[in-house]
């Protein structure tokens, strides 16, 4: 039963608004305009506004049983928070959106949503290049300053969060779901390690709402709405990554990609961003260069290690960061495969190269 008082409970219009179908964003922020957060007591004007007789039905709906099921929620364990556009955490550059919004369910860190964000997304099936471009741009934009935004999903959204907590840093990340309703299931524990570690998950579904397709493309828009700019690490044509490249060009935002072999289909969207007006990206400081709140300064230079005497170097040249088939590689070497094969496994035990599907690349170490 909803408890005694909640008729005047200041997340009770919020909630009204938020929880009416029908009732968009965009709408209410219309509506709060004109009638401001009083609305609510007043049924009257709200009459007035010219809104259907289904919605100002809605809209008046009773949602104290909601609201103590919401309060129950954020009382049940520390760090949990509901916030609306009339909260000062509510973060600013994600209010300024026109359709913002109205109220966002946080766990963890409250103050990490004023942190300087860089959105990192990408595809849920990284290549190698991926992967390792991934592992070695986050550590840096974190050292740089900036925070890691992303949408927790498998493939480049986990690796960026992983990434950033490896490198000391703060990751925020944006669900399609509730908070209690982790999406994928298999991210609970890196969910769990954001919020330990200074980091905030962020939805603004009521918890316990379910992941459904068209989630994550509101998803999306608050990923880059959250973000001074949206680095685009690898993704097909018709990729997700692309909707919040899209969003980002929307709300004024940078966008950056790093381009990819022709060939390659999971380079394909991030070059069709480049041939748009996204910004080429090779190396952190043609991200840092963009957006003056990060620095470059910051970065740690590491000095080079020292140079050591390749193996089988004239097989090593025919091995790149794209996967290289071992009968092309022999053709390249002009060798018996056979004698590739058993040396590509010398080099792979050495570190030199790595066995992907589709043949080999050159590991970290090259």
């Amino acid at each position: 039963m909803p408890g005694p008082g909640l008729e005047q409970h200041p997340l009770l219009p919020w909630l009204a608004l938020h929880a009416a179908p029908g009732m968009g964003p965009v709408t209410a922020r219309k509506l709060l305009r004109r009638l401001g957060e009083t609305w609510y007591r007043d049924p009257a004007a709200l009459r007035e506004t010219g809104l259907s007789e289904e919605l100002l039905t809605l809209l008046l709906t009773p949602r104290q049983a909601l609201l103590a099921r919401l309060l129950a929620w954020q009382d049940a364990a520390d760090g949990r928070y509901i916030l609306t556009q009339a909260d000062a955490a509510y973060p600013p550059l994600l209010k300024n959106l026109h359709d913002a919004p109205l109220m966002l369910f946080v766990e963890g860190e409250l103050n990490a949503l004023s942190c300087h964000q860089v959105a990192v997304v990408g595809s849920r099936q990284p290549s190698y290049v991926g992967r390792e471009n991934t592992k070695n741009l986050v550590p840096q934009l974190v050292q740089a300053g900036a925070a890691i935004t992303s949408g927790l999903a498998l493939g480049v959204d986990g690796l960026s969060h992983r990434a950033a907590l490896d490198a000391g840093g703060t990751t925020l990340a944006v669900l399609g779901s509730g908070l209690e309703q982790c999406y994928p299931k298999r991210h609970q524990a890196l969910a769990a390690e954001i919020c330990a570690r200074g980091g905030t998950l962020i939805s603004e579904f009521e918890p316990w709402v379910r992941p459904l397709a068209h989630h994550f493309p509101r998803r999306n828009r608050i990923i880059s709405g959250l973000s001074l700019g949206v680095l685009v690490i690898e993704a097909t044509e018709r990729s997700g990554s692309l909707i919040t490249a899209q969003f980002a060009l929307e709300q004024g935002r940078e966008v950056f990609a790093i381009p990819g072999a022709w060939q390659n289909p999971q380079a394909a969207g991030c070059n069709r961003l480049i041939q748009q007006g996204a910004k080429l990206v090779c190396c952190v400081a043609d991200i840092v260069d963009e957006l003056t709140e990060f620095s470059l300064a910051a970065i740690k230079i590491h000095p080079s290690a020292t140079v050591e005497t390749l193996p089988y170097p004239d097989l090593l040249d025919n091995v790149g960061i794209e996967a290289t088939a071992v009968d092309l590689i022999a053709s390249r070497c002009q060798q018996p495969v056979q004698e590739v094969v058993t040396r590509l496994v010398e080099l792979e035990l050495a570190g030199w190269v790595e066995a992907v599907p589709g043949g080999y690349v050159r590991a970290r170490r090259s």
